[in-house]
């Protein structure tokens, strides 16, 4: 399974030199935890992300001004970005080296076609358990009828 049949295709870009306060506003507007920073609109390539926490952290807790601080100065940069066809565990070892929670899914020329997160991840991860879980009972559950039909077969007896 591929990443490009799991990321989220609705990613929300925002150019480096936004505001902090834009940033914050369109997180907000749009449910979302995240902005996918890039230079150009038509490229649409990512130079960097920007997280609720990074707007926290960085111009929150120190006492900045969103309005007056770029999303570029305070951006994760450079950013990690998983290839289309990166496989699940290949994109979990990229995301744990770099101990990022999400990362742009990008074409082979670089450009910006999803964005995948831990959450989608584990979701994923929970079902196929699941799945196995399920086997495990089914076999389970095989066991004992098998062994329920044997015992009627020696009462008939």
């Amino acid at each position: 399974m591929t990443i490009s049949t799991l990321c989220n295709r609705a990613v929300v870009t925002i150019h480096r030199q936004a505001t902090v306060e834009d940033a914050a506003r369109l997180m907000r507007s749009n449910h979302i935890g995240d902005v996918v920073v890039v230079d150009a609109a038509d490229t649409n390539v990512p130079v960097g992300i920007l997280t609720d926490r990074d707007i926290v952290v960085e111009v929150i807790a120190p006492g900045r001004a969103a309005a007056q601080t770029s999303v570029g100065s305070i951006m994760t940069s450079p950013v990690l970005t998983l290839r289309e066809d990166d496989g699940l565990m290949q994109a979990l070892d990229k995301m744990s080296q770099r101990g990022v929670r999400r990362a742009p899914v990008v074409d082979r020329d670089g450009r910006l076609r999803g964005l995948i997160s831990v959450d989608d991840l584990v979701r994923l991860l929970a079902r196929e358990l699941a799945k196995v879980g399920a086997l495990i009972m089914h076999g389970r559950d095989a066991e004992i009828r098998k062994t329920e039909i044997s015992r009627v077969d020696e009462y008939a007896t």
